[in-house]
């Protein structure tokens, strides 16, 4: 079990920067691998960035070089750095904490972000 809150999303021109926080509480953090979904309007969900245990990172095509993934095991909170947001970076985001060897899979209550001019 593991109870997730994102917050720090909001609206941001484009070419400005935002920095999403998601904190956990109820597990031990460090076992879990971390991720960051989007799902912009009328789209599907998509994976942004992930990070595992052991801090090895991984992007969607669209987002590298822009967005940084981080986690800090000892607050229990795994970060999303964006820069040089675009308009199509609008979408609601949502932290994931995943168990695989397990089976489990939880999902915070997501956080608006709005590229805008």
């Amino acid at each position: 079990q593991v109870q997730l809150v994102e917050s720090g999303g909001g609206l941001v021109q484009p070419g400005g920067s935002l920095r999403l926080s998601c904190a956990a509480s109820g597990s031990i953090f460090s076992v879990y691998y971390m991720g960051w979904y989007r799902q912009p309007p009328g789209k599907e969900r998509e994976l942004v960035a992930s990070i595992t245990s052991d801090a090895s990172t991984n992007y969607a095509d669209s987002v590298k070089g822009r967005f940084t993934i981080s986690r800090d095991n000892a607050k229990k909170t795994v970060y999303l750095q964006m820069n040089s947001l675009k308009p199509e970076d609008t979408a609601v985001y949502y932290c994931n904490a995943q168990r695989v060897d397990r089976g489990w899979s939880f999902w915070g209550q997501g956080t608006q972000v709005t590229v805008s001019s």
